[in-house]
């Protein structure tokens, strides 16, 4: 069955806009083997490891496919023909590398390679193209971040299905059940609630909360855990959800309210201060301010964001020290936590897209401790 796309024009605008962007970084060409930046340019979900393929954009002229012949079906259906992509398909003996060279002009060629490409592939690359490449995270960065109507589109909908999952998270936080009972009853509403796939879990309770990068294992819920749970799913196609929301089981202890509603108000003091022009390092220094205040800044150890498209995490990156200015389409995470190493940890997670004066949360489930009635 052929993997959900978008329509083929927008594949043709984003070849055509990462040439520009290939030329512009005095650049022969893009050398693209499979992963987000080969399905954010033609689609694909091709995936080899051994036997190269790869996606070939010059700086000028058309591009071209090298993959094996025995991959051929993974770009059967696929929209090349419609982008004017040309395919060198080659077998076992063949050099798949002189047929990149090729299609670059001959060397010496200037390119960038994705970074996602293994070294069993950059090594050869070099031998026949004469220089060593750079990533082309560069090249790339400014078209990934900024998301089409069409991306934003998907991941509203991506949010609304996890906002669905959360809505049903009270009723499999039962004492005495495992992080992992929950984390399956989790998996399986993910993708009945419109997910293709499950892209991770964490159910952290009790002091397992206070790690933030927690899954989920054995220990059983207990009346009185916090139990923080950031969940996400990939949405054809191929975009994500990613969320977070914090638990009660029975209400909490005065200490545990007051410390959160602080957190609360870091968050929404994060998410009014998104807007065009104001800088990710800015946004960051909104909610880390607020705990800091508070006494509680030692307790926030991660950064406050991450971009969010066709991965989970990829750029802008929402940390002190990046100076990039926001702009309309960029979509990333505002997730400031706070955390108690063992005791209890918390953190509330919404993916938000900048507007042309704010952001579009796409995520809308209350950002309040929710409390889980207990017997």
């Amino acid at each position: 069955m052929e993997s959900p796309r978008f329509d083929a024009s927008v594949y043709a605008r984003r070849l055509s806009a990462a040439a520009a962007a290939t030329a512009e970084a005095g650049l022969t060409g893009l050398v693209i083997s499979p992963g987000y930046d080969l399905r954010y340019l033609i689609g694909s979900r091709a995936d080899t490891f051994e036997r190269l393929t790869a996606l070939v954009l010059p700086a000028s002229g058309d591009p071209t496919v090298v993959v094996p012949r025995l991959e051929l079906a993974s770009f059967r259906g696929s929209f090349l023909s419609e982008l004017g992509v040309a395919v060198r398909d080659w077998v076992d003996g063949d050099n798949p590398y002189e047929l990149v060279s090729a299609a670059l002009g001959g060397a010496p060629a200037a390119t960038a390679v994705t970074d996602s490409m293994p070294a069993l592939h950059v090594l050869p690359l070099v031998g026949v193209l004469g220089v060593l490449p750079v990533l082309a995270t560069d090249v790339l960065r400014g078209l990934r971040m900024v998301k089409e109507e069409c991306e934003v589109d998907a991941l509203r909908k991506a949010g609304s299905a996890i906002d669905r999952v959360h809505a049903r998270v009270p009723e499999f936080l039962v004492p005495g059940r495992t992080e992992a009972d929950v984390a399956a009853d989790i998996a399986e509403a993910i993708v009945a609630e419109g997910h293709s796939e499950v892209s991770f879990i964490i159910v952290g309770s009790g002091p397992h909360g206070a790690d933030p990068h927690h899954r989920y294992s054995d220990r059983e819920l207990q009346v009185g855990d916090i139990v923080v749970v950031d969940i996400g799913g990939t949405y054809e196609p191929g975009y994500n959800s990613d969320s977070t929301r914090t638990y009660s089981l029975g209400e909490p202890s005065s200490v545990v309210a007051e410390q959160y509603l602080l957190l609360q108000r870091a968050q929404r003091a994060a998410l009014d201060f998104v807007r065009p022009g104001v800088t990710a390092e800015q946004v960051d220094a909104a909610a880390r301010d607020v705990l800091a205040e508070a006494g509680l800044g030692e307790f926030f150890v991660h950064r406050t964001g991450h971009g969010i498209g066709l991965s989970v995490h990829e750029e802008p990156y929402i940390v002190a020290g990046n100076d990039l200015p926001l702009a309309p389409g960029m979509a990333f995470s505002i997730e400031p936590g706070i955390y108690f190493p063992g005791q209890w940890g918390a953190r509330i997670e919404d993916i938000v897209v900048v507007t042309e004066d704010g952001a579009l949360a796409v995520n809308n489930r209350p950002h309040e401790l929710i409390v889980v009635p207990v017997s």
